[in-house]
């Protein structure tokens, strides 16, 4: 990640300061909402992956790219106050979440807020493309959620509706992230395709790879098994019911639907899908995903900042946290 950052470090540095002017607001209370958002962001992989899109057709970049950076980062912020209070969610990157400190209502009217800031940058500037291409990004990531929430009452995700799931759910902004870089640069539809797919590929092994952290692939210093408790069926779980007797699936949906909060119980499924050989297909998933979108990215040539995108990519999977 270090090299990373070296080579798009004063770009970075520059976005941090135009997504915080992007999010200001006139009110107080506001502002200081948003003054916290900004000191506590995460790991900023998603503009990473703007910016290096943009420079892949370019030697710089514009503040058309800086803007698509900072509506991603916007419309991604959004989504995670939103979720807090859907989750009832009081931490978020080892901080209080925003519905922690201030209760629900006004989580929900900040969400809303970040939302209504994303539409307004990119159509004060007449950003249209890049406004088409994130918008797409929020009703599949809706779609996912609500896709989700529907298989999760009667426990019967089967493989197919799991990675139609993550693709809309988590995927979707990735691909938007990188389709508009490439297009705040290239004005390409054909260059923007090719790069939507590519992060596509990337964002749906990205989430697999949480889906791994949740039966301890990975020391990540949280509890696993959160996944079981919340009734998520993911692809760990997915395969061994498919692989397992009849007598087994019918344990395992029975401690998911009635024992998800007995951590013995809990453990017991863990257990069970990692003698199923389900952790090691989960594995091999996500390492098929990851090459497909390196296969792509290897159509384009050969330079630094290709190099750079195929590390951010090796990050999503060999990550640790």
């Amino acid at each position: 990640m270090e090299e990373i950052k070296q080579l798009i470090g004063k770009e970075l540095q520059d976005f941090e300061g135009k997504f915080a002017e992007a999010v200001k607001s006139d009110v107080p209370l506001l502002d200081r909402i948003m003054h916290y958002i900004v000191k506590r962001k995460g790991k900023q992989i998603r503009p990473m992956f703007v910016i290096l899109s943009a420079r892949l057709f370019s030697g710089g970049i514009n503040e058309n790219t800086y803007r698509a950076a900072a509506l991603v980062e916007i419309l991604h912020t959004a989504t995670l106050v939103h979720d807090d209070v859907v989750d009832d969610s009081l931490e978020r990157r080892g901080f209080f979440s925003i519905n922690a400190l201030w209760k629900n209502k006004i989580a929900v009217l900040v969400g809303d807020y970040l939302l209504t800031k994303g539409l307004l940058l990119s159509l004060n500037n007449n950003d249209y493309r890049t406004l088409q291409i994130l918008s797409m990004a929020v009703k599949e990531m809706s779609e996912g959620e609500l896709l989700q929430i529907e298989k999760t009452r009667r426990l019967d995700i089967k493989e197919d509706i799991y990675f139609e799931i993550i693709r809309r759910k988590t995927a979707s902004l990735l691909a938007s992230a990188c389709a508009a870089g490439a297009w705040s640069t290239t004005a390409s539809e054909e260059e923007t395709e090719r790069m939507r797919l590519f992060g596509e590929k990337v964002g749906i092994a990205f989430q697999i790879k949480d889906d791994l952290f949740d039966y301890g692939a990975a020391n990540i210093g949280k509890p696993t098994g959160i996944d079981i408790r919340e009734k998520k069926m993911t692809l760990p779980l997915i395969y061994t019911l498919q692989h397992g007797s009849t007598a087994q699936r019918r344990h395992i949906i029975n401690i998911v639907k009635n024992y998800n909060k007995d951590k013995d119980k809990v453990n017991e499924v863990i257990g069970m899908v990692k003698e199923s050989g389900g952790i090691a297909y989960t594995q091999q998933k996500m390492l098929q995903y990851r090459d497909e979108a390196l296969s792509i990215l290897h159509e384009l040539p050969e330079s630094d900042v290709r190099g750079g995108l195929e590390s951010l990519v090796r990050f999503t999977t060999d990550r640790k946290f």
